[in-house]
C-alpha cells in the first residue's frame, strides 16, 4: 500500500454497530432504520455508507456497517435531524447496542465493491 492510500485509510472511519431489538418493536424499528440510513447516505457527503442488516436466524440481531469519510463526518452525522429523530424514536426499542470500531484491511477493495454494486439491479423500495 502506498503512503497516500495508507493516509486515506487512516482518515476513513469504519464501524460495525451491533444492536439487539426487542421483538415487539422489530418491524417498526426496521422501517425507521431504513429511512435513517437512506437519508444519511443521500443527504450527507461524509457518509459513505450506512448498511443495515439483520441475522436471518435471529432477526432481532441487527448489524450496521457504517463508513464515514473521517471522524468529523461522523460527528456531523450525529447532529443531523434524521439521526436525532432515529435515536429518540428507537431508544425504547433497543435492548442492547455495541459500537465496534474497525480498521479496513484493504480500503481499495472496498472501492471495487461499491463500483460493482452499481451494476446490480436492485428492486425499487
Amino acid at each position: 500500500m502506498n503512503n497516500t492510500a495508507h493516509a486515506q485509510q487512516q482518515e476513513v472511519m469504519v464501524r460495525i454497530s451491533e444492536i439487539e431489538i426487542y421483538p415487539q418493536y422489530l418491524e417498526e424499528y426496521k422501517t425507521i432504520l431504513k429511512h435513517e440510513a437512506a437519508a444519511s447516505v443521500k443527504l450527507e457527503d461524509g457518509v459513505i455508507t450506512i448498511f443495515p442488516m439483520f441475522q436471518k436466524s435471529t432477526p432481532t440481531q441487527v448489524r450496521i456497517l457504517e463508513i464515514y469519510r473521517d471522524q468529523q463526518a461522523y460527528q456531523s452525522h450525529l447532529k443531523t435531524g434524521h439521526f436525532l429523530k432515529y435515536k429518540t424514536t428507537t431508544l425504547q426499542m433497543v435492548r442492547s447496542l455495541k459500537l465496534v470500531d474497525m480498521d479496513a484491511l484493504d480500503l481499495e477493495a472496498a472501492t471495487d465493491i461499491f463500483i460493482k454494486l452499481k451494476h446490480i439491479t436492485v428492486p425499487h423500495r
